[in-house]
């Protein structure tokens, strides 16, 4: 049985003790959350943009802890999953790999890259495994794009066109926060990073253009080069107009086909404004055929990746901390670009 310990209750650390009692062989067995009446099990006042609503939960046979601290010193847990905001992801995550935890950590894995390599480094030193929660590819259209891929069915993949554009989270604490949240350009666009990164590996520059909120990237579009001459550019950020809160989608270039599809809400209407479809060389046009639309669906796979890659002492290709490093890496270097107007290196 691998015991959890969740660091953070808000509406993530939710979604993670949902998915954890559909896990055969996994248990929730801490919590740590400075609020007394999450403590106590009363969930109501968490709420987020998918899932169930919160709601009064029976913690009976689960340690509460006020402090993260107390939690890694004192529970008997074996995983430490840390779902805190983004700027106390590193200090959570090393003190927790110091004291012999392995660690699932929420994306980003740090708001900077040297925070992130000190993660690394740290779990390298303690010999505990370092997982980082990017849930992209486990959702059933980018699942189904790398199946095509991997397949090489319809030859390399050589280019492509990925969309994440979010109306302006304005309920969201410290989203415009360098230090603490980092805007969309870590808080939205590494989901692509980490999908592009895992397709075509790391680009070797970059070039970006848009506009900027204060500091921050607020609304982009980015040309990776490659050495293998992929083509592949990102659309994201925010718009202000709170209409179409979400926009998500892709065109994935092989040599023999290309992947198609786009997902957006409008309003209160959410749905495909072009399904999963592949083209092929031969002028066909066929839909794919996907089922596990629900978000929790895509959390639950990826749960269960993280206990598998646990239970077999391996690292994951989808979750591995070196992936996740460089797509913050990508992102830091992205919004360099968009503040000098020159092409960076990575």
């Amino acid at each position: 049985m691998l015991r959890i310990g969740i660091a953070g209750l808000g509406f993530m650390g939710m979604i993670h003790y949902l998915n954890y009692q559909r896990i055969r062989g996994v248990k929730v067995a801490a919590i740590a959350t400075p609020e007394p009446e999450r403590r106590a099990g009363d969930w109501r006042g968490i709420k987020g943009n998918f899932g169930p609503p919160g709601e009064q939960m029976d913690l009976r046979g689960v340690e509460t802890f006020a402090s993260v601290d107390d939690m890694i010193d004192q529970a008997n847990v074996d995983v430490i999953d840390i779902t805190l905001p983004p700027a106390l992801h590193a200090p959570a995550a090393i003190r927790a790999l110091a004291a012999g935890k392995h660690v699932f950590c929420e994306k980003p894995i740090a708001m900077t890259i040297t925070d992130g390599m000190k993660m690394v480094k740290a779990a390298a030193k303690a010999d505990r495994r370092l997982l980082v929660g990017h849930v992209l590819p486990f959702f059933p259209e980018y699942a189904w794009a790398r199946k095509v891929i991997d397949s090489k069915q319809y030859g390399e993949v050589i280019g492509g066109a990925f969309r994440r554009v979010i109306s302006d989270p304005t309920w969201l604490p410290n989203y415009w926060n360098a230090e603490k949240v980092g805007g969309p350009m870590l808080d939205l666009h590494v989901h692509d990073a980490h999908f592009i990164r895992l397709l075509f590996g790391k680009p070797k520059s970059l070039s970006t253009t848009g506009r900027m909120h204060g500091d921050l990237a607020e609304f982009w579009h980015t040309q990776f080069q490659f050495d293998s001459g992929a083509t592949v550019e990102a659309t994201s950020g925010t718009i202000e107009q709170q209409g179409r809160p979400f926009d998500h989608g892709f065109e994935i270039h092989l040599e023999d086909a290309t992947l198609v599809f786009e997902f957006a809400v409008m309003g209160e209407k959410q749905g495909y404004l072009c399904p999963p479809t592949l083209l092929d060389s031969t002028g066909k046009v066929k839909e794919a055929k996907l089922s596990g639309g629900d978000p929790m669906d895509a959390f639950q796979s990826e749960l269960k990746e993280v206990a598998r890659s646990l239970a077999a002492n391996e690292t994951s290709d989808l979750l591995g901390a070196e992936l996740a490093l460089d797509a913050v890496e990508m992102c830091h270097a992205q919004s360099k670009s968009l503040a000098t107007g020159k092409v960076v290196k990575l």
